[in-house]
């Protein structure tokens, strides 16, 4: 008797896409299926392990480097694979969502790389989950043109040689994908995300002289690097591609990870190609990980905490060391500024930050950095471009007087800078309007001049809801409080009804976010990520 047939993917509670049928097709959906037969029981040990260690850090207040991995970080002889020719220069990196236009102007920027984001800058709506798909196939099949409704302007690929490299990023391993279930369960949105990428794209990029690349969001530990390491190996094989044809670039964002850099690394040798510095999600680690640590980890207003605070040194210079160390990338931070097409005073005092920002970060030793809009593609390249001339990268650069230990990375209270009532405004101001914008579908959202993402809206509530407990008194004598907090979000919400009139406010989910902002910034019991319950209201 030969055994039953395994089960097959569901889709659930989806209306049908145009084209999906070329996505959603039943060789990948019986991939993505394998994938989560195979890697979501220990991704779900691995999600508990972090419920684990959390609770290790509210118990003790403190990290250290890992004493069980002691001997990978002594060992000096191993190193990461050689990057690929596609991904050997990197001095500037555009990030964004994968709709159509921004598919085309991303490619098109004149940046090394583009990260192709399915993570931050997307809110994952069952249409832009599966169209983003389609349209990176459409791009790599150059098939793909836009025209603006609205302006009439046309948007088009430039020469194959023109375009920049795409490196993918999938949603993080706390994400389900409710539209796509295997006997009644959620598959994780990072396997449908990387799954249906690579089944489709994998030998079709090879072809293209490039490969299957991707950034690796929200990772915690090594372990977590270990199982996209098997993960990677599996899908190698089931597809018939050369071992260590994949290649990772890990997002050291999270606190925990910054103390586990050269064991990621190590986890991914074959497969990796670097480390980079995201660092809204990193304060936004270290908020939700020391929360109830006390004053000393009180972080003041976002904007106060710069690159040069002496636990963000810390944590850019011990990347770059470690990266180059082990003969990886070294990738900084994001210039998230949007300019200005009516204030010109606005542009040149921000693009003066951005030089500033990225002189220092190809002067410390990084490889390259990432910028939000194509603007600004000419000024961090001219900043790498000045200390990397003809090189494609400074991964010579060893950085052996770097010493960074294991305090440094947690001595938030170096800061001089305390919260602000302007702060506390601020950060109820773009958490409204952030988590509104997702709830429609959009992921990457221009507020005040800013590119925001996810994260700005995580380290917005984690803000609020520290500041809260910790008592913390602003400068005008008013203490932060729950009562505060919801007459701040009530006034920012009568100033946008008022700002952008009574039809838009009722189309749009201004309530909702409002409530929701105000949810995950008081509850006593705080959401790992507001996308969690963000996510059970996206429709």
């Amino acid at each position: 008797m030969s055994a039953p047939a395994p089960s097959t993917l569901a889709i659930v509670d989806a209306e049908p896409l145009p084209r999906q049928e070329e996505v959603l097709t039943d060789a990948a959906l019986t991939f993505v299926a394998e994938l989560h037969r195979q890697f979501t029981p220990r991704r779900n040990e691995l999600l508990a392990r972090r419920g684990e260690r959390r609770a290790e850090i509210a118990r003790t207040s403190t990290l250290d480097f890992l004493p069980e991995t002691a001997a990978v970080r002594a060992d000096d002889s191993w190193k990461v694979a050689p990057a690929p020719a596609a991904l050997n220069d990197r001095r500037v990196e555009i990030t964004g969502p994968t709709d159509r236009k921004m598919t085309i102007n991303a490619l098109n920027s004149g940046a090394k790389v583009w990260l192709a984001d399915f993570e931050d800058a997307s809110a994952p709506t069952w249409e832009n989950v599966v169209l983003g798909q389609l349209n990176l196939t459409d791009a790599y099949e150059r098939r793909i043109d836009f025209t603006d409704p609205r302006s009439s302007k046309s948007y088009a690929l430039k020469p194959a040689d023109e375009l920049a490299t795409v490196v993918m990023r999938p949603r993080g391993w706390h994400l389900e994908e409710r539209h796509l279930q295997l006997d009644g369960v959620s598959v994780p949105g990072a396997l449908v995300d990387f799954g249906l990428y690579f089944f489709h794209n994998a030998q079709r990029l090879i072809d293209l002289g490039k490969g299957p690349y991707f950034y690796l969001p929200k990772t915690e530990s090594h372990l977590e690097a270990r199982l996209w390491n098997d993960i990677f190996v599996f899908a190698q094989e089931y597809v018939g591609i050369p071992q260590g044809t994949v290649r990772a670039t890990v997002l050291i964002e999270t606190i925990t990870a910054a103390y586990e850099m050269e064991e990621i690394l190590y986890e991914l040798r074959d497969h990796a190609a670097g480390l980079n510095a995201g660092r809204w999600d990193y304060l936004f680690s270290i908020v939700k990980n020391f929360r109830d640590g006390g004053a000393k980890f009180v972080l003041p207003d976002r904007n106060a905490v710069t690159m040069t605070a002496p636990f963000m040194r810390a944590y850019t210079e011990l990347l770059v060391r470690t990266c180059h160390k082990r003969g990886a990338h070294a990738i900084g931070g994001m210039a998230a500024f949007i300019p200005s097409r009516r204030d010109a005073e606005v542009n040149k005092v921000a693009f003066e930050k951005v030089k500033a920002d990225k002189d220092r970060e190809a002067n410390d030793g990084f490889d390259g950095s990432w910028v939000a809009h194509p603007d600004l593609v000419p000024i961090a390249l001219a900043s790498f471009d000045a200390v990397l001339g003809e090189k494609p990268n400074q991964k010579d650069r060893l950085r052996e007087d770097v010493s960074v230990a294991a305090g440094d990375l947690i001595a938030i209270d170096t800061l001089d800078a305390k919260p602000t009532y302007e702060g506390l405004r601020n950060a109820v101001a773009v958490g409204i309007r952030y988590i509104e914008a997702w709830l429609r579908g959009l992921g990457a959202v221009a507020i005040f001049n800013l590119m925001e993402d996810a994260a700005t809206a995580e380290i917005s509530r984690s803000q609020i809801w520290q500041w809260i407990n910790a008592d913390v008194v602003f400068e005008n004598g008013e203490h932060a409080t729950a009562e505060l907090a919801r007459k701040v979000a009530a006034e920012e919400l009568a100033a946008i009804r008022t700002e952008i009139g009574e039809e838009a406010f009722a189309a749009g989910k201004w309530q909702q976010a409002h409530d929701l902002l105000l949810q995950v910034s008081l509850d006593q019991d705080y959401a790992d990520f507001l996308t969690l319950p963000a996510y059970e209201q996206l429709r």
